[in-house]
């Protein structure tokens, strides 16, 4: 065998049986616990991504359902005064979306009898469930 080969071989065969002085090897438990932290993080962060989802779904149904009841609202206002009436019509230029809907408004007079001011229910309803309801009072004038 040429000199230089031996030289180089016995070495690797010392340290192939013993780690290095001072340090040792990853233990199984040392990378479980490490893989646990980083699922419990990500678990975290899709649990917020999440939250954040359903809060800005949330977000834009409610203001839809307040656009669609002070517009109602403001025609209603505009509308003129009728007597003795349990309802007004829905403004027929007001663009309601799809799954969204406005009932008439519900009118009741303020006293025992409609003596120039009443109380009018406006709503806002999607898929059948009332998201939003406004009540104005209109006074004839």
């Amino acid at each position: 065998m040429f000199g230089w080969r031996k030289h180089l071989i016995r070495p690797l065969k010392l340290l192939k049986g013993c780690p290095v002085q001072g340090e040792s090897g990853v233990s199984l438990i040392e990378i479980l616990i490490g893989i646990t932290i980083l699922g419990l993080v990500g678990i975290a962060f899709l649990g917020g991504i999440g939250t954040s989802t359903r809060a800005t779904i949330i977000t834009k149904e409610q203001s839809i359902a307040e656009s669609l009841v002070r517009s109602e609202a403001e025609y209603v206002k505009r509308y003129g005064y009728q007597y003795d009436t349990s309802e007004y019509p829905v403004d027929p230029t007001l663009t309601i979306p799809e799954g969204w809907t406005v009932p008439t408004p519900i009118v009741e007079p303020v006293h025992a009898s409609d003596d120039g001011l009443q109380k009018v229910t406006v709503i806002a309803q999607r898929q059948g469930e009332t998201v939003l309801s406004l009540v104005v009072y209109k006074v004839a004038r």
